[in-house]
């Protein structure tokens, strides 16, 4: 089989790094180019012909969806999209059976992913994807339009006999306590039953960032970044709270706290 042309498709650079790194052992695969738009990735995809794309579905001014409902649905490269939606919204692409990648990437769901591209591509089996594809972006167009944010805005929260909606903005950090957490705000905490993983992909990236397997940040909390031993790195809030930054969780922050990480 000849080497396949795939082409990363993702605003943000340090997803498309991601990406290109999980791809660089693969002796099968040519990396063709890598986007940051929607607009780029149609000029592409028409140039370059890929056999597989990495598409993200969240971008600004054109989404992923956008990007497909132009192209001729005859010529349609294989998809893996590559998505913060929650596990709700993840149902419909499996009632589809279109391949998809939750972020933060798994190496293992990766692997099995790109084999699964592998076969369909090889055996030339895009008819059924293609109608699944047609039928999804009919189902999430109207929701991931331009100026639409698909992340949570506000959380129900119930304490002490009320309930009330509290903005994400106004949290300060979140931390994971078994199958709930824990939201503080200002001198005020809030346990909501949740899962860290679920509240982590619902969050928008780009204001809250996943530092620890036990805790989230409001990026616009932190005023300090303290080096410790082993990679490791003690953040400290605006408030005066100290967290860990993990090693494992580094590669994430470096786009958001600095390069330099």
């Amino acid at each position: 089989m000849p080497k396949m042309n795939v082409l990363i498709i993702d605003d943000e650079p340090l997803a498309r790094e991601g990406i290109r790194s999980l791809l660089s052992h693969e002796t099968d695969i040519h990396i063709a180019g890598e986007c940051s738009s929607g607009r780029e990735a149609l000029k592409e995809i028409l140039e370059k012909k890929p056999s597989l794309i990495f598409l993200d579905i969240q971008m600004p001014e054109m989404n992923g969806f956008d990007v497909l409902a132009q192209l001729d649905e005859e010529k349609l490269p294989y998809v893996i999209f590559v998505t913060a939606y929650d596990q709700y919204a993840l149902r419909a692409f499996e009632v589809y059976a279109l391949d998809y990648l939750l972020k933060p990437i798994d190496e293992e769901r990766f692997t099995r992913t790109l084999q699964r591209a592998r076969t369909q591509i090889e055996h030339r089996l895009n008819s059924d994807l293609n109608e699944g594809l047609r039928a999804l972006i009919q189902q999430f167009a109207s929701n991931t339009t331009e100026g639409v944010s698909n992340y949570l805005e506000r959380m129900m929260i119930k304490t002490e006999g009320r309930v009330f909606f509290l903005i994400t903005d106004e949290i300060d950090w979140i931390e994971a306590q078994g199958n709930y957490v824990m939201l503080h705000v200002g001198k005020e905490s809030y346990l909501l039953r949740d899962a860290i993983s679920k509240v982590e992909v619902q969050l928008n990236p780009r204001k809250f960032l996943r530092i620890h397997r036990s805790t989230i940040v409001n990026i616009d909390r932190v005023k300090e970044l303290q080096s410790l031993f082993h990679g490791d790195y003690r953040v400290l809030l605006k408030d005066g709270t100290k967290l860990l930054l993990s090693r494992r969780y580094r590669w994430k922050a470096r786009a958001s706290l600095g390069k330099e990480l």
